[in-house]
């Protein structure tokens, strides 16, 4: 990649003020100057790639009210039983759960109000048309960074999540444009899978075990100088969980060895993610866990819910 210094990655776009992965979200996160926009990718039942951070459309979307008795077995309804015509009748809101009187809350509750605003589900086309014609009107260059999500999944279901991201890339002009795209997937077999077919750059996301993402994948593993030198044969970086880059101790944030390993193997690093409205154990606000991640750890990139208040702190370094 050809950016200089760290990059700002708008985790869902500008989740932290608007629904996530909304077209409104990605505009205002490229206005706020982030370098890349993130795209969580699943497919619908006639195989189109649409950007969703679930396979489930329960807790953004109002399709238990416009599709009541659409629900698998566990409660659930997954995009891959919509076709795009049905998913584009749905609202798209706020992430929101059921509380235990049975009323919809939001996560974080001082983010954009759940019964406000006319939202919808865009496909990934759809996205990059957005994000191309912003580039142009505002000659700025943010880029793609493309999540396949539950690939196995999507496998086991019938359906090869893989092909058609790259199908949308090829038909949107993006298939080979390196500079401007990363594919990220938590599914190792996936990335390896990729590497023999595109030359973009891939990221080797990193959960915890206990997560229980899909496949028998051994996250601990791959955060050990052998695991780091494996990843390093198919894939250009990782994207850890931002605990697994930083620990808390007495004397503060201080960074684990994962990042230096990283480097050590010629691997990028982009965490995961930082939230104002909800950071992790040791830090007492953003600067500080800024600070710690870019100049303590010497991460090379981070996913953030609020990607002007990650650009403010680069720009003042």
């Amino acid at each position: 990649m050809s950016k200089s210094g760290p990059i700002v990655i708008a985790h869902r776009g500008a989740s932290g003020y608007l629904p996530e992965h909304s077209l409104e979200s990605k505009a205002m996160a490229h206005a706020m100057g982030a370098d890349f926009l993130e795209q969580d990718v699943v497919l619908t039942s006639d195989g189109v790639p649409i950007v969703l951070h679930d396979i489930h459309l329960d807790s953004t979307t109002n399709v238990a009210r416009l599709f009541p008795g659409r629900a698998r077995e566990d409660g659930r309804y997954y995009a891959l039983d919509f076709n795009l015509q049905e998913i584009k009748a749905l609202s798209l809101h706020e992430r929101s759960f059921t509380n235990d009187s049975g009323e919809e809350q939001a996560f974080y509750p001082r983010r954009f109000p759940l019964d406000q605003g006319s939202f919808r589900l865009p496909t990934l086309k759809e996205e990059i048309s957005l994000i191309h014609g912003l580039n142009l009107s505002r000659e700025k260059k943010a880029g793609l960074y493309v999540e396949l999500k539950s690939p196995l999944w999507h496998q086991q279901q019938g359906y090869d999540i893989a092909t058609a991201v790259l199908g949308a890339l090829a038909e949107t002009g993006y298939a080979t444009k390196v500079d401007q795209v990363f594919l990220q997937c938590f599914n190792d077999q996936t990335l390896i899978a990729l590497r023999e077919v595109t030359p973009l750059p891939l990221i080797q996301l990193i959960g915890e075990n206990d997560w229980g993402e899909e496949g028998e994948i051994d996250y601990e593993a791959m955060q050990t100088a052998a695991g780091l030198a494996r990843i390093a044969n198919y894939a250009q970086g990782i994207g850890p969980w931002i605990p697994q880059v930083l620990t808390h101790r007495d004397s503060g944030l201080e960074p684990t060895p994962l990042t230096a390993l990283a480097h050590e193997h010629g691997l990028q690093v982009h965490p995961y993610t930082l939230r104002i409205d909800e950071l992790p154990e040791g830090a007492e606000n953003a600067a500080e866990l800024h600070q710690a991640l870019f100049e303590k750890a010497g991460v090379d990139g981070l996913f953030t819910d609020f990607p002007d208040i990650t650009r403010r702190y680069l720009q003042a370094r």
